[in-house]
């Protein structure tokens, strides 16, 4: 019996995978089938960690402890596979949404033209008014395995599965006789084993994620240093899950970015001629986002600890044609000085750090552990790691509450699952800045808050955590809402002593 339920549950699996490709040109897609793709390896006192904030007395008391492992198992399921939807966010500095959706089907139209699969639908977000939505169809099992293959990384994998083609340094390995031109099936190392310029058919642990058209020969790309490395090495042709490829494509007027960071840039909702900082600010997503809300008027202060970081904040908001953004390799937590003076100029603060009272508005969107994002294939993190997140974290509060001018908007945000690095924040910010009040959310778009902590159920409420799959949304809510990264989102606001 326990073969046969197997059995049905495969069928089952196959059968949604089916009605994905359906459903895919009206945008009601279900959950993407987690079939071909293996369940996340995590380190066994890191699973069990997490399971602890599913599975913890008050969620148990709440929903039965079956039903609260259920959720976990669930979770853990789902993140190694691609969200179901690409999102992008548009700039709407200069044009409008549909006059850039409308040149991103024309562009999509003329990239799918020589192919065999349909060109996907260009659709905008029923509620956020700079989002545009590409469903991700698949998977596709029923696709040949090739005799000549090509070894990928974890991170080249997963990016994959988002649509990327293979750039040549993220080749690890490539059979013998792989010359440019040739099909090759392209595999990702779950196991991090698989040394560069290995040349046999690899019988590592491995997962197979398409098909492509090598653009290099092997020889091209093992003949010169990594560093060295350049373009594009093999061109994507048949992916396990499809999503068309949109690096460099209108790089003025999309960016892409997880549906749950664009919602937290909203729910900040910065105006016009505000003064707003971005404490942890690479690789400048929500930065640029905040400066296109605020339709590149005021200022934009983006912190990071890394030059390397900060000159990605400072390329992207570059390309976006955003002059508003001032980027600053320095520690956010300590951005604030007493002593500090703004520069007289209106358009400038200067450099940090920064007097109390400075910003209107202030995002922590804070380094986590991430175990939210999607797809995973891969997670090497060791529990003393984990943990260690939330005292960093709380480092930076500091600083952000004094720099908030009172009755500012503080948002925090993590892309992270574990009740430590979300819920107990919130616990722990209100009981530690008495003038922090906590703040419903608009737009709202995922659930409320997870039990286990002293936060009330008014209190979790106002707070949004997106789970990598539906489970805590609400029916009515879009598909796109309901299959994203998993991430929190927190609002708050200074009130006078």
């Amino acid at each position: 019996m326990r073969v046969l339920g197997i059995v049905r549950l495969f069928h089952r699996e196959i059968w949604i995978s089916t009605k994905r490709w359906k459903l895919a040109a009206n945008m009601s897609s279900l959950p993407t089938s987690p079939a071909p793709l293996p369940r996340l390896a995590l380190d066994p006192d890191v699973e069990n960690h997490i399971k602890q904030t599913y599975c913890n007395s008050q969620v148990v008391a709440a929903i039965g402890q079956e039903e609260a492992e259920r959720r976990f198992h669930f979770t853990i399921e789902h993140l190694s596979l691609p969200p179901g939807y690409t999102t992008l966010r548009v700039n709407t500095v200069n044009r409008t949404r549909d006059v850039i959706r409308e040149e991103l089907k024309q562009l999509l139209k003329k990239e799918y033209s020589n192919k065999a699969a349909p060109c996907p639908p260009v659709e905008p977000h029923p509620v956020l008014p700079d989002v545009l939505l590409i469903p991700t169809t698949g998977p596709h099992l029923n696709l040949q395995h090739h005799t000549m293959e090509i070894m990928v990384d974890i991170p080249c994998g997963a990016a994959i599965l988002r649509g990327a083609h293979i750039f040549a340094p993220g080749v690890l390995g490539a059979t013998a006789d792989v010359q440019a031109g040739d099909q090759v099936s392209i595999y990702v190392d779950v196991a991090g084993k698989c040394l560069r310029g290995f040349q046999k058919s690899y019988d590592g642990p491995r997962v197979f994620v398409g098909n492509g058209v090598a653009r290099m020969s092997r020889d091209d790309i093992f003949s010169v240093a990594q560093e060295e490395l350049s373009g594009i090495g093999v061109e994507m042709a048949s992916p396990l899950y499809d999503c068309p490829p949109l690096n460099d494509v209108m790089p003025d007027s999309i960016f892409l970015q997880n549906l749950p960071s664009t919602v937290a840039g909203h729910v900040l909702n910065p105006q016009p001629g505000e003064r707003v900082l971005d404490m942890c600010a690479a690789p400048g997503g929500k930065t640029t986002h905040l400066a296109t809300l605020m339709s590149n008027q005021g200022t934009v202060i983006a912190l990071d600890k890394s030059q390397g970081k900060v000159d990605k904040v400072i390329a992207n908001a570059g390309r976006l044609g955003l002059t508003c953004v001032q980027a600053y390799m320095f520690d956010g937590g300590k951005a604030a000085l007493e002593t500090a003076v703004c520069e007289k100029d209106e358009k400038s603060l200067g450099a940090p750090p920064y007097p109390p009272n400075t910003f209107d508005r202030v995002l922590v969107d804070a380094p986590c552990s991430a175990l939210g994002q999607r797809p995973a294939l891969g997670n090497k993190m060791k529990l003393k790691t984990l943990k260690s997140y939330p005292t960093y974290q709380r480092r930076l509060f500091p600083a952000a509450v004094q720099l908030l001018k009172t009755g500012g908007v503080l948002v925090y945000s993590t892309c992270t699952l574990t009740l430590e690095e979300n819920e107990g924040q919130v616990e722990w910010l209100l009981n530690t800045f008495p003038c922090l009040e906590l703040q419903p959310q608009t737009p709202y778009l995922g659930g409320p808050g997870l039990s286990g902590t002293s936060l009330t159920q008014d209190q979790l409420q106002m707070l949004q955590r997106f789970e990598p799959w539906e489970g805590n949304r609400g029916e009515n809510s879009h598909p796109s809402d309901r299959d994203t990264i998993g991430f929190f989102i927190a609002k708050f606001v200074k009130k006078a002593r």
